[in-house]
């Protein structure tokens, strides 16, 4: 199993030592990130790294941090068929399985194999101005097409299946998953969506437009924005937050749903609704539950 730590958070790279004693504990040789991190000098005893060890021959990944770092972890081990786990020592953390005070007994649950994996939608995003092709990655939350000159809106055309939807000025567009509908996209008013929804979001931000709304999209669909000749200056493409190209006036970045899913490790198989509920602790006092009849 590979463990994977917020570099910078004392209490997850603590956190990690004592999973990685856990595995120790049950047979298991810990797998930890390359040389130069952290958590090497917080792990004694045995371990690999991933440096020595192949990717598939991970069985699980267990992350410590928030969503951000179980961001970086899906960067990481992109194309593995390991899920990955992930205990909250974030804030929201809504990608995350359990909460830090459950690390035993969540170590545990993983050693008996006692999970499900689900998979979430991905966006495979490539940047490209004529047939050309600039860029191209993938994202997980968003890919978000930002305005580069803090002074400046960027002038930008939507585009939904190769067909034209509306020309305005704004801070720029997010293109979201339904994993990505609970961060920077409902920051910007767009829907939530359950994750089981297999659907894209597009959410223009600050748009000085009359037509402007959210939209949801199908699997299927294929998403564009251009950043439009006519504007003022450049915009910047950030995907996950994590990697970041600048696009030129006439420049066009494409979302589509990418063959390489994300796969989750759950514990708790409940309902999103109640997660949704814990997460963002909704005031749900009084609720008596459906009438029976």
């Amino acid at each position: 199993m590979l463990v994977l730590a917020h570099a910078a958070r004392p209490d997850a790279l603590v956190a990690a030592k004592e999973v990685c004693e856990q595995l120790r504990r049950a047979g298991l040789t810990p797998v930890i990130a390359p040389t130069g991190h952290p958590l090497r000098a917080e792990v004694g005893g045995v371990v690999a790294t991933l440096e020595k060890v192949s990717i598939d021959k991970i069985e699980l990944t267990i992350v410590l941090g928030g969503d951000g770092t179980i961001l970086g972890a899906a960067e990481l081990t992109r194309g593995s068929a390991a899920p990955l786990l992930g205990i909250n020592h974030g804030h929201v953390g809504f990608l995350a399985e359990s909460e830090k005070d459950d690390l035993a007994w969540t170590v545990a649950t993983a050693l008996a194999g006692d999970y499900v994996v689900e998979e979430r939608l991905v966006l495979d995003v490539s940047v490209r101005r004529g047939e050309e092709e600039l860029f191209h990655t993938f994202a997980i939350n968003e890919a978000t097409i930002e305005k580069a000159s803090r002074a400046r809106m960027i002038e930008v055309g939507l585009e939904i299946d190769g067909r034209p939807i509306s020309t305005f000025g704004a801070d720029g567009v997010v293109m979201a998953t339904p994993t990505g509908s609970t961060a920077y996209s409902f920051s910007a008013g767009g829907p939530i969506v359950w994750p089981g929804v297999e659907a894209l979001l597009m959410v223009p931000l600050s748009a000085h437009a009359l037509f402007a709304r959210p939209l949801v999209v199908g699997p299927d669909s294929a998403m564009a924005v251009e950043v439009l000749e006519r504007s003022a200056s450049p915009a910047i493409l950030w995907c996950d937050g994590r990697r970041g190209v600048e696009i030129a006036p006439g420049s066009r970045v494409i979302a589509t749903k990418s063959d390489t899913p994300i796969r989750l490790a759950r514990l708790h198989p409940g309902p999103f609704t109640d997660r949704l509920v814990r997460k963002f602790s909704l005031p749900v006092t009084g609720w008596r539950g459906p009438v029976e009849r």
